[in-house]
């Protein structure tokens, strides 16, 4: 047996023909379209054998005809089983429109008892918009029954394509994909579309704009299922079709009737446009429920924001709050919409997850005259979450005035002003306020219910990652971690995975600007993994990690990834809008192009970064960060007095600070001095190895220029040990040419270091060195001194305070290296030293 079962339209009776002309032989096939009138078994039988006869098929004589209408003789039903199950090849009996008989218990007995008895001899197809009354489950169980459903017929979207092509129109597979969606793969819903398409100049703008309740969509749909249906099930249907997903008692809060789930459960098994998704939930088709629509506002004008009103009372009580929310606006009640909203303390939705952008689009439509504390609540959160705190902050004020004058004012809606407020506090970058805040919101979380609480982890996850971020900004590193860990380790789910994916990014920040790379690249790449494995779209990607990741990848000059990072974190959305992003970004090419070698456009880089929004409160690391970045481009630019001008101006504190200054003294030679400085650098408040290596560094070059050479050698070995762990490359390049000479005289101190770049290397190269391109004349120590520092892309100006020299003098000796290696330029130079084996 195979049963094609769909929907009117569905292309059913088109399926079984197409396949019948296909077969061979196709004279074994009888074709009965059922009536309504045959459901009496005397004439459905006389049929079925007029229709054998009528396609060729010989019957016996003795096989005889019905008596009666209302009855036929069992004998002459086992005489047909008994004629079928002796024939050589099998009969194909097609019975079409079989619903119009299917509640016919007698029938489906009949037909059950020669489909039994016979044997190969008879395929029977049913083609019916319900499942006829035979033993299917029995069949199915025995594989002996094919199914072809609803499903199987809908056209998919490179079918519409092609359908629309048989037509003479072409359209793109955007085109094709929309008008499927529209139509739900529906095939004479298709056809019909695209009927009405070939008078338009434009077809696929017409699909876009097409009224289905003005064509004849809605003439085939209302005669041949709303129609079709008793008054109690259209006024249900009409009543229904605002709905998205249908439950019977949904249905029965808007019809005030309790008859819902009988009519549901019939009009889906008569696939009458009604569909079961489960657990007791319906939907209309598409296009019939659009059509419904506009049905309904012709019988019953006025009545659908009442349905809608209806609608968002009963999914708002049922703790379906989304789907309440967009009835309540399509009702146009506002008040109730916004209120709903703030008592069941969603607001956090509108901040994070995956409903942000539907909320955010909803209440975008929100009338300007809406009032009341939960709409100025909402409006506050709307604003803020675009960065703008002066309208955020005026509508939050606004509802907090209110709030204070109503002595019953929901727990949920001063909550959610406590949370709006350590947002705000955030965006101006006070930490302070956003403690208050905080605090107020740990007072007011008492009043509400715990149950309400766990069904809302994404208010407690935003809450503490704006109030660490807040922190962050203001430099209190201690009390940001706190608060960013406990938000980074919030229960898992889509809710929480924006604030979860924030809180490791900035953590990582924390990490790295705390001289501990090696965490910082944890952190980063759990904020990266946790933002693909949330799914976490682009556009809320804020590029901290990524900045993080940059800053770890010039420690350890990988300079191609710190290239990539920096890019990656550039075209972020969010990374205009963020002061911590911008200001990093500035901070990390400046570093990036010094290490490059390009000490003026790293100043330019610096000059890129105006400052935070007006609105923000300066930061104090940040300030720093951008002094010290600007002093080692002075310095590297060979403009000492410059740098530490910067230094001086920007009052920075703090260790790296006194590492930058301790540079520039020792670029003039003044090697007690850098003593005083770091002598008690670091110290011990939580820097990291990339400060600490740092600081010894310097202490090794100042006691070297003062000449003890056995305690810079082993401060220069403690810092080479501190280093290896995680691989940092770049203190030791900002060392300048001095550790090289350093490493020079004493070879020894690079063993078990081979991760150390090639260039401080070089010296300590073994016996098998090729050998060394003969020079027209040896150059003498100074010369071999100065090339050493042209090796290190060092501007003349540099080498001169580098070696207590002159510029004059430099340019002279650079003059004599460039006549003994037999080049004219500096890159030249330094490639005919190397293959000379000098450097």
């Amino acid at each position: 047996m195979t049963l094609v079962n769909g929907s009117a339209g569905a292309g059913k009776t088109l399926l079984v023909a197409d396949w019948i002309v296909a077969s061979d032989p196709p004279e074994n096939v009888a074709w009965l379209t059922v009536e309504s009138e045959d459901n009496g078994p005397g004439i459905f039988w006389t049929y079925v054998l007029e229709a054998m006869r009528h396609h060729g098929l010989d019957l016996p004589d003795d096989v005889g005809s019905p008596a009666r209408p209302g009855e036929v003789d069992h004998s002459l039903l086992a005489r047909v089983a008994a004629h079928l199950s002796a024939s050589r090849e099998a009969v194909i009996l097609v019975l079409d429109e079989f619903d119009r008989v299917a509640g016919s218990v007698e029938i489906a007995d009949e037909l059950q008892f020669v489909l039994g008895h016979a044997g190969g001899g008879l395929r029977l197809v049913i083609i019916s918009r319900t499942e006829p009354l035979l033993p299917l489950h029995r069949y199915r169980a025995a594989g002996e029954v094919t199914d072809v459903r609803g499903a199987d017929l809908a056209f998919l979207p490179e079918e519409t394509g092609v359908l629309a092509y048989r037509h003479g129109m072409r359209l793109s597979d955007e085109g094709a994909r929309a008008l499927t969606e529209r139509t739900g793969g529906w095939a004479a819903g298709l056809r019909l579309c695209i009927l009405a398409a070939q008078r338009a100049d434009a077809p696929e703008a017409f699909f876009k704009d097409f009224e289905a309740g003005q064509s004849t969509l809605a003439d085939f749909l209302l005669a041949e299922v709303l129609h079709a249906q008793p008054a109690e099930t259209q006024d249900l249907l009409l009543r229904i079709s605002i709905l998205d997903r249908i439950h019977p008692d949904l249905a029965n809060a808007l019809t005030g009737r309790a008859d819902a789930e009988p009519i549901l459960v019939g009009l889906q098994r008569a696939n009458a446009f009604v569909e079961a998704v489960g657990h007791s939930w319906y939907r209309l088709h598409p296009l019939f429920a659009e059509i419904l629509r506009l049905h309904l506002r012709l019988r019953h004008p006025g009545l659908e924001p009442e349905l809608h009103r209806r609608a968002a009372r009963w999914l708002g009580e049922a703790g379906l709050l989304a789907d309440a929310l967009s009835h309540a606006a399509d009702a146009g009640d506002w008040e109730m919409a916004a209120t709903r909203f703030i008592d069941d303390l969603a607001i956090g939705q509108l901040l994070t997850g995956l409903e942000t952008e539907r909320l955010d689009s909803l209440f975008a439509r929100m009338a300007p005259d809406a009032s009341g504390p939960a709409a100025d609540l909402v409006r506050a959160a709307r604003q803020l979450a675009r960065r703008d705190v002066e309208r955020g902050l005026g509508y939050l004020r606004r509802a907090e005035e209110s709030l204070r004058d109503d002595t019953h004012a929901a727990a949920s809606a001063q909550l959610s002003c406590a949370l709006l407020r350590v947002l705000a506090a955030r965006l101006i970058g006070s930490a302070e306020l956003a403690e208050l805040a905080a605090r107020d919101a740990e007072e007011l979380e008492r009043a509400v219910s715990v149950e309400c609480l766990d069904q809302h982890p994404e208010l407690t996850a935003l809450m503490l990652t704006n109030l660490g971020s807040a922190q962050l900004w203001e430099g209190r590193f201690d009390a940001a971690r706190t608060a960013l860990s406990v938000a980074a380790n919030t229960c898992d789910g889509p809710a929480t995975a924006f604030p979860r994916y924030e809180a490791l990014g900035r953590l990582a920040l924390i990490d790295v600007l705390r001289g501990w790379p090696g965490r910082a690249e944890v952190h980063a790449r759990g904020a990266v993994a946790e933002a693909e494995r949330s799914g976490l779209p682009l556009a809320s990607r804020t590029g901290v990690a990524q900045l993080v990741l940059a800053a770890v990848a010039i420690e350890r000059d990988d300079l191609d990834a710190a290239h990539t990072h920096l890019t990656q974190a550039a075209t972020t959305p969010v990374a205009p809008h963020d002061p911590i992003v911008t200001a990093g970004l500035a901070i990390l090419w400046s570093r990036l192009l010094l290490a490059e070698g390009d000490p003026r456009a790293a100043l330019e880089a610096l000059d890129g970064w105006g400052g935070p929004p007006t609105a923000v409160r300066p930061s104090p690391w940040v300030t720093a960060r951008i002094a010290l970045a600007a002093s080692a481009a002075h310095l590297a630019d060979g403009h000492p007095d410059a740098a530490l001008e910067v230094l001086r101006e920007q009052q920075a504190a703090g260790p790296e600070s006194v590492l930058a200054a301790a540079r520039v003294r020792l670029a003039t030679g003044d090697g007690e001095k850098v003593l005083d400085l770091v002598g008690e650098l670091p110290p011990g408040q939580g820097e990291g190895p990339a400060i600490t290596v740092r600081a010894l560094l310097a202490r090794a070059q100042a006691t070297d220029v003062l000449g003890d050479g056995v305690r810079a050698q082993r401060l220069a070995a403690e810092a080479l040990f501190m280093a290896r762990p995680e691989q940092l490359r770049r203190p030791f390049l900002e060392s300048g040419p001095w550790l090289k000479q350093l490493l020079h005289r004493r070879p020894g101190l690079t063993r078990g270091h081979d991760w150390l770049p090639a260039d401080l290397m070089g010296h300590a190269a073994d016996s098998h060195a090729s050998e060394p391109v003969p020079l027209l004349e040896p150059l003498s120590e100074r010369e071999h001194e100065v090339l050493e520092q042209l090796a290190q892309m060092m501007s003349t100006e540099e080498i001169a305070v580098g070696l207590f020299l002159s510029v004059n003098t430099v340019k002279t000796h650079l003059k004599s290296i460039y006549r003994k290696l037999a080049v004219t330029r500096r890159g030249e130079a330094v490639r005919r030293a190397r293959e000379a084996g000098l450097l």
